[in-house]
């Protein structure tokens, strides 16, 4: 019921959430304002359409690039620290950013490498931000907490924008860098000030390459996930066309300059706010690919209008709409991504849905400049609102999965087995087979729950899965699986989540024998181990 539905502000009364969501709001308006700066810079650097666009490409290709990396990172190390990290990282580069402008020593390419080396930085920051959400806030308010991070980003986008105009007209792009510079401080501070509640011991952390498979393997084996991957791909590659072209746009208008470049963007902020205000009543009233394919169509008008439009009051109405368009489908997306993944893999999800998100952006960014360059502004903006229309269509296979809050918390009902022989938690490889007896007229449903048994398995780490039927005894039916290692096969367990139990429980029901399905465990033992014993050389047993 509505009365139920957390307020979008409720996030706040958590203390440690509403210091880092204020700081946050700061540190985006001095980013804000920084890329109006680095934007107009480059317009007055250079007249290349292709090269303006490119400002937005070098901060959205690195999140492309290393989103995962700092997935697999925001997933086994400290949060707090690895957000310490890249803010100190950001800091050092806008500082440096800074005083190169200051100098007069600033050339195109240049200022494309400081802020990319920026968007390096919050490549790294990003997913433990955004992962840490989960842990402070109740996960009944992580759609709420998600839509107040972007309002809070809209917010800065509304005005900061504006401001930067002001500040650019007034003081020039380098008095924007230094104001950027001066964000980082509220945000360091609180994140220095913050004291997490230590992580209870567990087993060994994931070498970084391994968790980066991981990650991949977990969204490859996650139907729903994919769908929401492809769309957001789709979405960034079109929508990107309006913000890349923007200050061309608002240099071609008759009286246009960097103060109209801004107050265009705080249009397209304020948009964007009303997007994040009005989503959860939209997602009471409708289905999330409803919602979805409203933003794509209501984007593509946006575009259209913002290629044809001479005027800058008819651009800035159409820029708000794109704005709620934008902040609705991104949100959605997010919220999508949180609800449907459990905590020791979230970082990598929502790094891989950045990844997928950015990946456009990027690439829209480059394509529409290009086609800015060869066929007009006009033509490459109405060119991306086909795009955004056919995206809408694209629903139609790939529809953004229903909202269900799953309980995706841990089951553990794990606990590590007796054994016999003396192991390392390096040994193995560990070959784990499962005996079921089903009933004939069961076979058919035992096979449809084993798909989802396969598929689970394999997401969380278990390898060459396979199902046998007895010859002799039709009854009985063998899973089994590996797992590299030991400690693997430990974590494999660990990472089960309630709502995966249901599989568990489905197939205990189905089993008809006089006991629980049995489970053994076996340790593989390759060729050259039966050489050493037949040549009675002195091994390790495990």
């Amino acid at each position: 019921m509505a009365k139920d539905r957390p307020s979008v502000l409720q996030p706040l009364q958590h203390p440690t959430f509403r210091k880092i969501w204020i700081a946050n709001l700061v540190s985006s308006f001095g980013a804000l304002i920084q890329g109006v700066g680095a934007a107009w810079m480059m317009t007055a650097l250079t007249n290349s359409v292709d090269l303006v666009a490119l400002v937005q490409a070098s901060t959205a290709l690195p999140i492309m690039l290393f989103s995962l990396l700092g997935g697999a990172i925001a997933d086994n190390f400290p949060r707090r620290r690895v957000m310490l990290v890249a803010q100190f990282f950001m800091l050092a580069v806008s500082a440096l950013l800074t005083l190169t402008a200051w100098l007069g020593l600033i050339t195109p390419w240049l200022l494309l490498t400081f802020t990319f080396l920026i968007g390096c930085g919050a490549a790294l920051n990003n997913p433990s931000w955004q992962a840490s959400v989960g842990d402070l806030v109740p996960r009944s308010s992580v759609g709420s907490a998600v839509a107040l991070n972007s309002i809070g980003f809209n917010l800065s986008r509304a005005l900061g924008p504006a401001v930067g105009g002001i500040i650019v007209a007034v003081g020039g792009a380098a008095a924007a860098f230094t104001v950027n510079m001066a964000s980082y401080v509220g945000l360091l501070a609180v994140l220095l000030r913050w004291k997490p509640a230590p992580v209870p011991a567990g087993l060994p952390r994931e070498a970084v390459g391994a968790a980066m498979v991981a990650g991949l393997r977990y969204i490859s084996l996650s139907p729903q996930l994919g769908k929401v991957l492809v769309r957001s791909f789709i979405f960034g590659l079109a929508a990107s066309s309006v913000l890349a072209l923007l200050p061309v746009v608002a240099n071609q208008i008759q009286d246009g300059g960097p103060l109209v470049y801004g107050l265009l963007l705080g249009a397209f902020g304020l948009g964007a706010v009303g997007g994040a205000l009005i989503s959860g009543r939209l997602a009471e009233r409708f289905a999330s690919e409803a919602i979805v394919r409203l933003a794509f169509l209501g984007f593509a008008a946006c575009a259209a209008t913002t290629g044809l439009s001479p005027s800058p009051w008819l651009t800035g109405v159409a820029l708000a709409l794109g704005g709620a368009c934008w902040v609705l489908a991104l949100t959605l997306f997010n919220v999508t991504v949180q609800l449907s993944t459990p905590r020791w893999v979230v970082g990598r999800a929502l790094s891989l849905y950045q990844t997928a998100t950015f990946a456009g952006m990027a690439a829209g960014s480059w394509v529409w400049g290009l086609a800015g360059e060869q066929f007009g502004v006009s033509q490459a903006l109405l060119a991306s609102a086909v795009v955004l229309v056919l995206g809408a269509a694209v629903g139609l296979v790939l529809a953004i999965p229903p909202r269900v809050l799953l309980d995706l918390d841990p089951a553990n009902r794990w606990q590590e087995p007796e054994i016999a022989l003396p192991i390392e938690p390096r040994s193995g490889p560990i070959v784990v087979s499962i005996e079921y007896r089903i009933r004939p007229q069961d076979v058919r449903e035992f096979l449809r729950v084993m798909a989802d048994r396969k598929r689970i398995r394999m997401r969380d780490g278990a390898r060459e899965w396979t199902l046998r039927r007895d010859l002799g005894q039709t009854d009985i039916w063998v899973e089994s699986y590996k797992s590299p290692t030991w400690t693997e096969y430990a974590r494999h367990n660990q990472r089960l989540t309630h709502a995966d139990e249901v599989i568990g429980e489905q197939l205990r029901n189905l089993h008809q024998g006089p006991e629980r399905p049995v489970v053994r465990r076996m340790i593989e033992r390759p060729p050259n181990w039966f050489a050493a014993i037949a040549a009675n050389r002195t091994i390790d047993p495990p």
